[in-house]
């Protein structure tokens, strides 16, 4: 059973009120997962979201058969699966347990809807994915020209 306080431990959720919380739980599912088990898959309708009560979960992206990048790790507290908050969408990359975790489930239309309904939970909401999403971006976009910098031949172009 979900409470308001697992709920409140969602860096998504901790501005929300516990009235707010409240009418969060009815969606919310909870699942237990193994090490190494899939979550979702690259092309997979994206039409639950989720966030990481305890462990570790890893975005993946298959670039050859024999080549998996990960692209990201979350977090306990953190939340995944942001494409069920998009119309008709697809996931992008995999998702995948790293050790035994605890996840919170929701269906995206019903978390959507509610959002929807309730304009302040919606804005409190969707506040904090933007504030989320962009230090994501941010460190995304930090690695990226890491990682570019450092390649010889883009190095040998900017003289380095």
């Amino acid at each position: 059973m979900v409470s308001v306080e697992d709920l409140r431990r969602i860096v998504l959720f901790e501005n929300l009120t516990d009235g707010m919380l409240e009418q969060l739980l009815p969606m919310v599912q909870t699942e237990s997962l193994d090490e190494r088990q899939i979550i979702y898959e690259a092309g997979n309708t994206a039409d639950r979201f989720y966030s990481l009560k305890r462990g570790k979960v890893l975005l993946e992206a298959e670039l050859a058969p024999t080549l998996i990048i990960s692209l990201g790790a979350i977090k306990a507290g953190y939340s995944f699966g942001w494409s069920a908050l998009l119309p008709s969408a697809s996931h992008t990359s995999y998702a995948v347990s790293a050790e035994p975790s605890e996840i919170f489930v929701m269906p995206g239309d019903k978390f959507l809807a509610l959002l929807e309904r309730n304009n302040a939970i919606g804005y409190l909401v969707m506040q904090k994915a933007a504030t989320i999403l962009e230090n994501r971006l941010e460190r995304r976009t930090a690695q990226f020209l890491k990682v570019i910098t450092k390649h010889p031949e883009i190095g040998r172009l900017l003289g380095l």
